[in-house]
Order: structure tokens, then C-alpha cells, then sequence
């Protein structure tokens, strides 16, 4: 048998995202929106017809996550008014009646969730007709259903507790959750659910009242084992690690199967004799769905062996080590890319084949249907092996003689120097980095990329684009200004594209939140930077001013994490090549006279490991490679970095090691709590929380902002603090981000007003 964990919802062509802006842009009407779903889930299930079922529910509008505290009747106070669509896209994008949940990344991908706020007061009250509709839809095309549904531990583990005890909170959605199960156990005679639970691969973790609901074994025990009792086929499934202290529980229980991912999670084997023991079905995951390099089958086989050492062969499914989600949709109109490293590329579409030849394989032998298929594969990983394409001495030459790790003046002396010379005020306003890509923006960078445009007419465009950033910014009187990145098509795309070793594909785009997509790099080979990749704009930007000008750099350890990574090198040694790559860049920046430079990090925490025993090692390289990056810039070259949507509590002495002069952070969702972070450390660096958050549509008021600058005054001293949005601009439109910036700005001011 084969099954897979969940697949691609934004469309291969990202109808979804499409849909969705002209839906909330009053464009289209919900009816056609939602036509476009369901014309997508059918295709979806077309391409999983070979599967012994077809995912169902692992559709969304917005996010599962969402959908589950939607279909829980946990809604925040502030929209229980609202309902249908409306109260469901409120909870996501905010609202006149409030701003939106809180948004963080789903483990250590780079995909965002919406985060649950629960509350003593609430009334959870279980509704299913969305699941139901796309249950009857998948049975009246033919298919077999497996429902996706996140589990109940990880849907309260991973939210917030607004107000509360969390044992008295988890026993109302306990009880929700299995009024939901009751009413999804009268859809069929038999109905399949997957319950993913992710936070299980953590181990155990009991140090909050809310920890100890989650990793409770009795409670695990008693909500699988009623869930089971209700006829229902029940698989248990984590991923992105090992979770053996949690098998262990799961499987003293009556469920039919378990899950597991022996991609990221390798000492998973370590729980096959208790599975043999147990008699439940081993859902084998196998297949990579996090990474895009075809599986070497040869190898899965080899695991399947001796997974069958141990348990019948008739007990194990074959699957996808978590869902395809995190992969683009298929290769098709791929017809850009070199040929020989396209063959090494496997995406959602590719991985169903790879598993129904896998499945193939392993009931029938090599010398089956699939014979052909095992030796192109076959010839497919040894070509890649023995590529010169992957392997360049002179980068790896460099990186093994590599001196210069770290900023050779310490913070305080610094920050002395570059007040000095620098001038910024206390409470010094700045962005983030991008403004508005606006239509007319990506149509220019489409045009010229086409061919379609001039050289000259499209660095006129740019140029153009730049002059209104600069001349907007004087005008509300920002103390550090930005370009606005308008030759940027995404943050990590834009030094990929100018970088050895990474490859781009045409259509690879992978979902991040609602309707943002992302199109990561894929770093085949070893990486090094040619040429200059930012100082010409950042210089005719410049140009255009007196006031400074920030460059605008990404890290390499948000570049790594945020690209598919080449699998058959450490992702230490790949980052640390990045890392000379960016230290060559901040060092020709510094050379032509830019004196603030920030090298993003926002996806620094997301490379977190989720088991305790793995971190030490991730933060002692990635610190390293961050350091690396900046260690050539001299004293008087300030170093900020941004830090988006992370619980910085556990890391905050790693931040401070990475010796950043200045630290942007998201505080705009979740009020002060990771400030008070940095002031119980007593960090010593300069930082610059979100005054308001840009993932909403909404306008904060100057008074707003003006409260909000208080209560940070509350927290840290006038002089730590940069006063700037909480994230980049480049997803907001003009008509919101004009105000709000000249809102900031007033704010500051009249704060400054008040202050000795």
C-alpha cells in the first residue's frame, strides 16, 4: 500500500493565491472563489488516483491550523461576531474589529500558521460541514478518503492561552475535538483519519502547565484509545524527527496505524520492534517531502528491508516522510534549467511516481513493472555523484583556510564610533528593508526578464521606483532610509540568481501563509559570489540623498534555510560558503561608503532542531556562519540584522552572540513579551521592535503607535531603541503603507516631545 501525508494546495499554476487576492480585493465573488477550490482538490486527487487514498482536508483557504480552530469554534472575542468567511479571513488578515492572531512558523519549515488563541471563557463547539463537503466531493469522483486533521495535542500545544488555566481549557476542546470526531465518524462505514502530531517528535517537555496537557500519557492514551473505540481507522503520524518516547505511549493504544518519518527522523528505528510487537501498521515515510532531490530508490529499498526485518511486509504503507506542502507542485513547465540537474529534481508530482514505483518495487522486485523506472533512477543518483557541476575546489580551498571569524572591535567601543559618525537620533526611524512591489513593479522585472523590456528601459523603471522610495521617506522624514528593493523579486531569490551553485526553477512555488508564495533557490553545488550583487542600486540611492541609506543584505543562514538545500554535503559546510559569499559583499559595500548594512536573518530560529540534544550543535555553526558574513566590517560599519515571528526566550543568548549592532524583532502581535526578553538578559545591543504589523491590511493610528513606543519605553531605555515596522513592506500596498510610515513617524516625534 501507498498513501501520502498531504499535498500542494496553492494550485500548479497558484490559482488558489490568485483567487484569493481578487476575492479579498472584491474582485471575484465567494462562489467563484470557491469554485476554484474545488476544481483544484479534484485535480489534486486526480494526480493521487494510484494512492490507496486520496488526502481530504488538507485543503485550506488560509492554513489548517485556522481551519481547525474555526471548525472548533475558537475565535478570539473580537470577531465572534463575525462569521463565514469573513470571521475566518479576519482571524488570518485582521480586521476593522481588531488585529489578526499571531502567525509563526509551523516547526522548522519555512511554512507560517495562523496561532489559536484559547481562552477559560470561550464555548468550543465542534462544526464539520467544510470537511464534510470535501469528504462527499472525493467520494462522488470514486476515490478513497483519508482525512488530514491536525492533532488534538498539537493544535493546543501550539496556540496561545489568552486567558486562563491551560488544564481547564484543554478539557473544553478535548471535549470539542471529540464531538468533531463523533460527528466525522457518521460520514462512512469506515472512515480513515490521519492525525498529524508533529509537536510529539519533541519527546518530553513538561515545564509550562500547558507543556504537561500536551505530553500528558494518560491523556494521549485516553483520546486516541476513545477515538479508536469509535470505529474509526486511526493513524497517528509525526514528522520532522524522531518521536520515540511518544510511539512508545501511542502504541498502547487500540489505533490502526502509525506514522513515521525516517527522512529527518532516522532513529525512528529504534521503535520498529515495539511497532512488530504492537501489531499496528507501520506508515513507512519514505519519501522526502520537505526536500526536492530524487529518491534514491535503491537505497529506500534497503531501509525497507530491514524495516521488514522486523515487521510483516503486509504491514507497512509505504508514504511521504510529511506532507508534499512543502515542495512545489510538479516539474512540467519546467524547460529552463539545465538539463542534467533538472533530472536530479523531484516535486510533488514526481514524488507520487517515485512512491508508486517504490510500492512496486518492494511487493514485486527490481525485475518487475517498474524495472525501467529503478535503473533510470539508479543512473539518475550516480550521475549526480560524479557531476563536476557540484564540486568546486577553489570555494573549498577557501573555506577550509578561512581565518576571519568574527568583528574584530567589541559593542561597546563600536556603537561609540558609529554614534558618532553616524548621528541617528535616539528612537531613529527606519524600515525594514522593501516598499511595495506593485504591479507595474513586476510586470517591469517580468518584461525585462522576458526580454520583452530594454536593459535601459528597465534600470530606468527601477531607477525610477527608487527616486519616489527616497523622495516619500524625506518627505515623512524617516532617519534611515531604504531603496525599497524594487530589482528584488524575493528576498532570497534576488542573491541566489547572482550566486554559483544555485539553480532557479520557473514555477517552483511553495506556499508560506494564505496567499504568499515563495519560490526557494536550490543550491546544487558550491557557492560563491562572482560579482557584486547590490551596490550599484544601493549607491544610486544613495546618490539621491544626504540622509544614510541602509544596504540591504540576507543572511546566510536565512539563505540557507530558506532554499532547498543540496543533500550529499552538511548544511554547515554549505552555509559557511554562503557565508564568504555575503562577507565579500558587506565588505564592497563598506569600501563605496555605506555605513549601515542589514543582513537579514529572519529565518535564523526556524533551522532550529526540534530535539533539545540537537540545538547546541545547529546554534554553534549557524552562529558561526552568521559571524563569518559580518566579521570584515570595520567599526565604524553598523551590522543590523531582522529577526521575524520567533520565540526568542530560549535563544536570546545566541542573539546576543551574534554580535549585531542592531536587531529589528516582531513584537507587534505579541505585545511586549519578547522584549521583556532582551531586558531580563540585560542585553546591551541596540534593537528596534515592531511598532505595528505590516500582515495586516489595516492602518494603525498615530495614537496607537504613540502607546505602543510607551510601553516599549517601559521595557528598554530611548537610546536601545530603532522605532520601525515589524516586517518588510513589500506585500502591503501604497494606500496602507504611506499612512501608516507618516503615522510612525508623527508618533516618534511627539514621543520625542515628551522626553528628557
Amino acid at each position: 500500500m501507498s498513501s501520502i501525508v498531504g499535498f500542494p494546495r496553492i494550485g500548479q499554476n497558484r490559482e488558489l493565491k490568485k483567487a484569493l487576492e481578487a476575492f479579498w480585493a472584491g474582485k471575484c465573488s465567494q462562489s467563484d472563489l470557491e469554485n476554484v477550490a474545488k476544481d483544484l482538490r479534484k485535480k489534486h486527487w486526480e494526480a493521487q488516483k494510484h494512492l490507496d487514498y486520496v488526502c481530504v482536508n488538507d485543503f485550506s483557504y488560509y492554513d489548517n491550523i485556522l481551519d481547525l480552530a474555526y471548525a472548533l469554534g475558537a475565535k478570539p472575542q473580537r470577531f465572534k461576531d463575525l462569521s463565514g468567511l469573513e470571521g475566518y479571513f479576519a482571524m488570518a488578515r485582521g480586521h476593522a474589529k481588531g488585529v489578526a492572531c499571531e502567525m509563526t512558523k509551523w516547526f522548522n519549515t519555512n511554512y507560517h500558521y495562523v496561532v489559536p488563541e484559547l481562552s477559560q471563557t470561550d464555548v468550543y463547539q465542534a462544526q464539520i460541514q467544510t470537511l464534510k463537503d470535501q469528504y462527499n466531493e472525493a467520494k462522488a469522483l470514486g476515490y478513497t478518503p483519508k482525512i488530514s486533521l491536525i492533532g488534538l495535542f498539537t493544535f493546543f500545544g501550539l496556540s496561545k492561552i489568552a486567558q486562563g488555566d491551560p488544564k481547564a481549557i484543554f478539557a473544553k476542546l478535548k471535549s470539542a475535538y471529540l464531538d468533531l470526531i463523533d460527528e466525522i465518524a457518521k460520514l462512512d462505514l469506515e472512515v480513515v483519519i490521519e492525525f498529524s502530531e508533529p509537536i510529539f517528535v519533541r519527546g518530553w517537555h513538561n515545564d509550562t502547565p500547558q507543556a504537561q496537557c500536551v505530553y500528558d500519557k494518560q491523556a494521549i492514551k485516553e483520546v486516541y484509545e476513545s477515538i479508536a473505540q469509535k470505529g474509526i481507522k486511526t493513524i497517528v503520524t509525526t514528522f520532522f524527527e524522531h518521536s520515540n518516547e511518544l510511539t512508545e505511549v501511542l502504541l498502547q493504544t487500540s489505533i490502526y496505524g502509525i506514522g513515521l518519518d525516517f527522512i529527518a527522523g532516522a532513529k525512528n528505528t529504534q521503535s520498529l520492534g515495539a511497532i512488530a510487537a504492537s501489531n499496528k501498521v507501520l506508515f513507512a515515510g519514505l519519501i522526502d517531502g520537505r526536500n526536492i532531490w530524487v529518491a534514491d530508490l535503491e537505497s529506500k529499498l534497503k531501509t525497507l528491508e530491514s524495516i521488514t526485518a522486523q515487521i510483516p511486509k503486509e504491514r507497512v504503507v509505504i508514504t511521504t516522510s510529511c506532507s508534499l506542502l512543502h515542495v512545489p507542485f510538479g516539474k512540467d513547465d519546467e524547460s529552463k534549467m539545465d538539463s542534467q540537474i533538472l533530472s536530479w529534481i523531484s516535486f510533488a508530482k514526481e514524488k507520487l511516481e517515485e512512491l508508486r514505483a517504490l510500492e512496486d518495487l518492494f511487493k514485486n522486485g527490481v525485475n518487475g513493472e517498474s524495472k525501467a523506472f529503478f535503473e533510470a533512477n539508479k543512473a539518475i543518483n550516480n550521475a549526480r555523484k560524479t557531476s563536476e557541476k557540484t564540486n568546486n575546489k577553489a570555494v573549498r580551498d577557501r573555506v577550509s583556510k578561512n581565518t576571519l571569524k568574527s568583528r574584530d572591535v567589541a559593542f561597546k567601543d563600536r556603537i561609540k564610533i558609529q554614534r558618532d559618525e553616524l548621528g541617528y537620533p535616539d528612537l531613529a526611524t527606519t524600515t525594514i528593508g522593501s516598499f511595495p512591489q506593485t504591479p507595474e513593479l513586476r510586470a517591469l522585472r517580468l518584461g525585462y526578464k522576458k526580454g520583452e523590456i530594454s536593459k535601459d528601459a528597465y534600470e530606468a523603471g527601477i531607477k525610477e521606483y527608487i527616486q519616489d522610495c527616497v523622495k516619500f521617506q524625506e518627505e515623512i522624514d524617516l532617519d534611515v532610509l531604504v531603496h525599497g528593493e524594487p530589482e528584488r523579486n524575493d528576498m532570497v531569490e534576488y542573491f541566489g540568481e547572482q550566486l554559483e551553485g544555485f539553480v532557479f526553477s520557473q514555477n517552483g512555488w511553495v506556499q508560506s501563509y494564505g496567499s504568499r508564495c515563495v519560490k526557494p533557490p536550490i543550491i546544487f553545488g558550491d557557492v560563491a559570489r562572482p560579482k557584486a550583487m547590490t551596490l550599484d542600486w544601493i549607491l544610486y540611492a544613495q546618490s539621491l540623498t544626504k540622509k544614510i541609506m541602509k544596504g540591504m543584505l540576507t543572511g546566510p543562514v536565512t539563505i540557507l534555510n530558506w532554499s532547498f538545500v543540496r543533500d550529499d554535503m552538511t548544511r554547515s559546510q554549505v552555509c559557511e560558503q554562503i557565508a564568504l559569499a555575503i562577507a565579500d559583499e558587506i565588505d564592497d559595500l563598506q569600501k563605496g561608503g555605506v555605513k549601515i548594512i542589514q543582513v537579514d536573518e529572519a529565518a535564523f530560529k526556524e533551522g532550529y532542531p526540534l530535539r533539545a540534544e540537537n540545538i547546541k550543535e545547529y546554534e554553534r555553526w549557524a552562529l558561526e556562519c552568521f559571524k563569518v558574513s559580518t566579521a570584515v566590517a570595520k567599526a565604524n560599519t553598523q551590522i543590523h540584522t531582522h529577526m521575524c515571528y520567533s520565540e526568542f526566550n530560549d535563544i536570546i543568548k545566541t542573539i546576543e552572540a551574534m554580535d549585531a549592532d542592531v536587531i529589528s524583532i516582531e513584537t507587534a502581535r505579541s505585545g511586549n513579551e519578547l522584549l521583556k526578553v532582551f531586558k531580563e538578559v540585560g542585553y546591551t545591543h541596540e534593537v528596534g521592535p515592531g511598532v505595528y504589523d505590516i500582515h495586516s491590511p489595516r492602518i494603525p493610528s498615530t495614537q496607537e503607535i504613540i502607546d505602543q513606543i510607551k510601553a516599549l519605553l517601559e521595557v528598554l531605555p530611548k537610546e536601545q531603541l530603532w522605532i520601525n515596522p515589524d516586517c518588510g513592506l513589500k506585500t502591503r500596498k501604497w494606500e496602507e503603507v504611506k499612512p501608516s510610515l507618516k503615522n510612525m513617524v508623527e508618533a516618534v516625534k511627539a514621543v520625542r516631545g515628551t522626553l528628557k
